[in-house]
């Protein structure tokens, strides 16, 4: 199967400043999260898929079409949502749309009737014809979204589609996405400040930070594939000693709070195992429970990284979660 998105040694770099540093990897998932703080490099990447910056090293492929010498047919299967407004002023919602369709290549009578298609899916129907200036900020970025997806594209880039939307457009905004993501009309690249968003909607991630790939993985096999990070409520006995053992186990260990421990298990250790040496000790283990690490734990070990990144390992990922939830943040092993 042909990824979504290919990158091949790509940088961008502009005058003596290099935005993008050497990116490679390839990304299939349904809905691609783009993470990263302030000037990691997300929008860089973005603008320059869609052809609005010439790479200054390596390239990138969607689809397996070359963004540099196949430009033109990249964008024709593209739809991208921009984080700022950019529309045209004293024009109604509908005609707006049916512009973008027309300059995405579809006639003009095929594209009005799908600028109405969009604006009803995206539930601005009813106002469809009303001024785009008149609009709330919340039906302004529907409107966005029905100008992206206006000429059907197998790519959908959304720029920071749910920023400064109340909670009910927030989740009408998060439920079209799922939607989207869902039927397989689309693949999406959403790129968000917002962790639970990306969570909420992405089976991918890829994680910026100064220019490089600090962090890609599929956000579901990480989660089944981390089933060693458990959390261990004890009463009684001698807890420091019960943790002293564990770690001699070769699991790596943080006391939270007075009756927590939080463990990475390794391999050949068995649940069994930590019974027996509570047993010893007259550690009593009133509740065990497994962990998953959330977007969080990965998006925060990734910022941990040393440059030039990596590839997101569960048991990497379960030590920073153990780490960051840990009551005096200290591992020993």
């Amino acid at each position: 199967m042909t990824p979504v998105i290919e990158l091949d040694g790509l940088g961008v770099t502009f005058g003596k400043r290099r935005i993008l540093r050497d990116l490679r990897g390839a990304l299939s998932g349904r809905a691609i999260g783009l993470l990263g703080p302030n000037g990691a490099g997300k929008t860089t990447l973005i603008h320059t898929l869609l052809g609005f910056y010439e790479p200054s090293a390596g390239t990138a492929r969607i689809f397996g079409q070359d963004i540099s010498r196949e430009a033109k047919a990249v964008r024709a299967q593209v739809g991208y949502m921009p984080e700022r407004d950019s529309f045209i002023a004293k024009m109604s919602c509908v005609h707006f749309v049916r512009l973008m369709a027309e300059l995405s290549g579809i006639p003009s009578d095929a594209a009005l009737e799908r600028a109405h298609e969009a604006l009803f899916y995206v539930g601005l129907g009813e106002a469809r014809y009303r001024n785009i200036e008149t609009y709330s900020l919340g039906m302004k970025q529907l409107a966005k979204l029905a100008q992206a997806i206006v000429h059907g594209p197998k790519l959908i880039v959304l720029d920071e589609p749910t920023n400064g939307l109340d909670p009910p457009t927030r989740q009408r905004m998060i439920n079209l996405i799922r939607e989207i993501r869902d039927t397989g009309r689309a693949r999406i690249l959403l790129s968000s400040h917002l962790l639970r968003d990306v969570e909420e909607c992405c089976d991918e991630i890829l994680v910026l930070k100064d220019g490089w790939i600090a962090a890609n993985c599929n956000l579901e096999e990480e989660r089944k594939a981390n089933r060693k990070f458990i959390e261990l409520e004890t009463r009684g006995g001698d807890r420091a000693s019960f943790a002293e053992a564990i770690g001699r186990l070769g699991c790596e260990y943080a006391l939270s709070g007075e009756r927590r421990i939080k463990l990475v298990m390794q391999e050949g250790i068995e649940i069994g195992d930590l019974y027996k040496l509570a047993s010893e000790r007259d550690v009593q283990i009133r509740r065990l429970n497994y962990k998953r690490d959330s977007l969080e734990d990965i998006f925060l070990k990734a910022m941990e990284g040393e440059e030039g990144g990596f590839a997101m390992g569960a048991n990497a990922a379960g030590a920073a979660a153990a780490k960051g939830r840990g009551g005096n943040g200290s591992l020993r092993a």
